[in-house]
């Protein structure tokens, strides 16, 4: 048994963190302090943008007329799928009652969070469907107020398209802002005077380190990086089909991993061969990252037996993960650490991220290994409550004192005494020793 690199990642994720974390870091302090004002200072240097921040009605509904009919088109089906797998999300979790002890019932609640801020990158590309990823999952969470952020393009107003993909999944709020200075106005509630309950969305690492550095202060989806992938395939596996789709994920930065799991050496080798060619086809922005994806953080990891390749596929706990190889059902059941799983050649991650249903915000740096993706679940609260009558306070009460005394909380321990004795003036109880010290 034995597990061969034939290619090894020359960095990691984390090799550009410590950079990031300080200038988000200072960013935030700085908008703590200075409000809508260091805001509109950052938007305009950062991406000389000096226009309106809230997007207006007249603007969304300007917008929608100069957008495409076969746009709108791609854009609603998208938004129909991704909604539809939402709201089947939403449905899995319930609220109940239940009997524990005679006298006393308890349950659970399942209530959306009240504000929600979703956040699309702009950037080299024009990312809409993180634009509708976020908010139409919010919306069929329920969330009451859904704010979403996306920074100007390329030196305009925000990109047409995704604007029109927030507006049509049912943003309420939507502000042309961008980076660290849109995560910070959503969680401290600017320009709205709704601080976000939770925050979601992909972003840079800058964008990244700020949600990580707000959590606690608001909920988010995940703890970003790059954008990864790894494959799975046997000797059944298309070579082709194989490398296409880990260059079609490369292009996504200069530091997105893209790495292939294999039994067949034959296999990893003419995918290696391939990836060069496939990559120097691209157009130029997408040559320069993919090139660089591949050629620093690519790895290829030969197996001798499909249990070491799943041991492998779980230990990188990749953010997609494909699976090209015989006996689908196999890896299904014994695969457990990724965001998200594409079972057999007909399925690809791009799919996932544009238009299949399931949502593509998802764990990154083997998150995978103790966390889902985006899902309705993140804008849900699931609360719980209790109710009891006296004589189930009788039996609850006495088990109460006495641990707590146990524990030496004598405060604990009264409160239980004080219903005992109002409720059971007549009555004595076995209510332990009185803490004494």
């Amino acid at each position: 048994m034995a597990v061969t690199y034939l290619k090894k990642a020359a960095k990691t994720p984390e090799t550009e963190t410590a950079s990031a974390q300080k200038v988000a870091a200072d960013m935030l302090a700085a908008i703590e302090r200075g409000g809508e004002a260091a805001v509109r200072d950052y938007a305009k240097t950062l991406d000389q943008w000096t226009g309106d921040i809230i997007v207006t009605p007249e603007q969304i509904v300007q917008n929608a007329r100069e957008v495409p009919a076969q746009v709108k088109a791609d854009i609603d089906f998208a938004i129909k799928q991704v909604s539809y797998f939402a709201h089947a999300q939403r449905k899995s979790l319930q609220e109940f009652r239940v009997d524990l002890h005679p006298g006393v019932v308890a349950g659970q609640r399942v209530i959306p969070v009240n504000v929600a801020g979703c956040y699309a990158p702009a950037g080299r590309y024009a990312h809409i469907a993180s634009a509708y990823m976020g908010v139409a999952t919010a919306k069929a969470a329920g969330v009451k107020t859904i704010i979403a952020c996306s920074g100007p393009f390329r030196g305009g107003p925000m990109h047409p398209y995704l604007l029109y993909a927030f507006n049509k999944a049912g943003a309420d709020v939507i502000m042309t802002l961008g980076g660290v200075q849109a995560i910070a106005s959503m969680a401290y509630g600017l320009f709205t005077g709704k601080s976000a309950d939770v925050i979601v969305g992909p972003g840079n690492k800058f964008v990244a380190e700020a949600k990580r550095m707000l959590f606690g202060k608001v909920g988010i989806d995940v703890f970003a990086g790059p954008s990864e992938v790894a494959v799975i395939a046997d000797e059944t596996a298309d070579p082709a089909i194989v490398a296409s789709d880990l260059v079609g994920q490369a292009e996504h930065g200069h530091e997105s991993p893209a790495w292939l799991f294999t039994t067949s050496r034959a296999l990893a080798e003419d995918v290696m061969q391939r990836m060069p060619l496939l990559i120097d086809a691209l157009p130029p922005i997408a040559r320069d990252a993919a090139g660089a994806a591949w050629r620093d953080y690519g790895e290829v990891i030969v197996c001798d037996t499909r249990e070491e390749v799943a041991a492998v596929s779980d230990r990188y706990a990749s953010e997609h993960l494909e699976v090209h190889a015989a006996e689908l059902d196999w890896w299904l059941q014994t695969l457990t650490c990724y965001g998200s799983l594409f079972l057999g050649e007909e399925t690809t991650v791009a799919y996932g991220d544009k238009a299949s249903g399931p949502n593509h915000v998802l764990p990154t740096k083997a998150a995978a290994r103790y966390s889902g993706g985006l899902s309705v679940h993140k804008f849900l609260k699931t609360l719980t409550w209790q109710r009891m009558n006296r004589e189930a306070a009788r039996d609850i009460g006495v088990v109460t004192a006495r641990i707590s005394r146990l524990e030496g909380m004598e405060a604990h321990a009264r409160t239980a005494d004080d219903r005992l004795g109002k409720y059971f003036p007549n009555e004595s109880f076995d209510r332990g020793t009185p803490v004494s010290t």
